[in-house]
């Protein structure tokens, strides 16, 4: 098993309510030690952590998070402040309840307008797999390859369950061209991380992976 390369696709991932910028900082300085894709944070910390990191290490952020059912006014101006102070990547939470009322524009229109405000930013469209049925994430494989984001992305990790193998391999019959997966939330091994990778993440969104490289306890998202 190729413990750099599963780390080169992680996203170190610290989105607890209770996070402090000490902690953040923690997992900066592991995301540069260990080299991962990136470190997701709140966005109340992406200044601090731009001012910390320098260019070092890509900053990405969550939107509309972790319930998704802001205004998609809100949701734009919270990724075009992300933006500002210094993310790279921003990862945005679809709204559910639209989608299960079957309003497919409205999900779809909103996903295009963040995608227009991320400016040629890395776009991930999460989707709460774990509150969908099959067919509604498969309608979101093509609203999602429809709108031009670079990923779909399985879950907040503040739901009810995170990442299935079976969502993973669902997500890569269904996308279209250029769509890419990631796969977020209860990776809780190397193993783990490596099936994902084999049934087609290319992204993985945990705080696990880092803590067992370092011969810690892996709890959290």
């Amino acid at each position: 098993m190729d413990e750099k390369k599963i780390l080169s696709i992680c996203d170190h991932t610290l989105l607890l309510q209770g996070a402090t910028w000490e902690e953040i900082k923690v997992i900066c300085d592991d995301a540069i030690k260990y080299q991962t894709a990136s470190i997701c944070i709140p966005p109340c910390y992406i200044s601090r952590a731009r001012a910390y990191m320098g260019d070092r290490m890509k900053i990405c952020t969550v939107i509309g998070f972790p319930n998704g059912n802001m205004t998609t006014e809100s949701k734009v101006f919270e990724t075009e402040d992300a933006l500002k102070k210094g993310a790279d990547e921003i990862d945005m939470v679809i709204n559910i309840g639209m989608l299960k009322a079957g309003e497919y524009d409205y999900v779809l229109d909103e996903i295009k307008a963040i995608r227009k405000a991320c400016e040629g930013h890395i776009l991930k469209v999460i989707i709460e797999t774990c509150l969908l049925t099959k067919e509604e994430k498969i309608k979101m494989c093509e609203i999602v390859t429809a709108s031009g984001a670079d990923f779909i992305k399985t879950s907040t990790g503040f739901s009810t369950a995170g990442a299935t193998f079976e969502d993973v391999e669902l997500f890569a019959q269904h996308i279209g061209p250029g769509v890419r997966i990631k796969a977020a939330g209860g990776i809780s091994s190397l193993e783990d991380a490596e099936r994902f990778m084999e049934l087609g993440a290319s992204r993985l969104g945990t705080s696990r992976i880092v803590k067992i490289i370092k011969q810690e306890q892996a709890t959290g998202y």
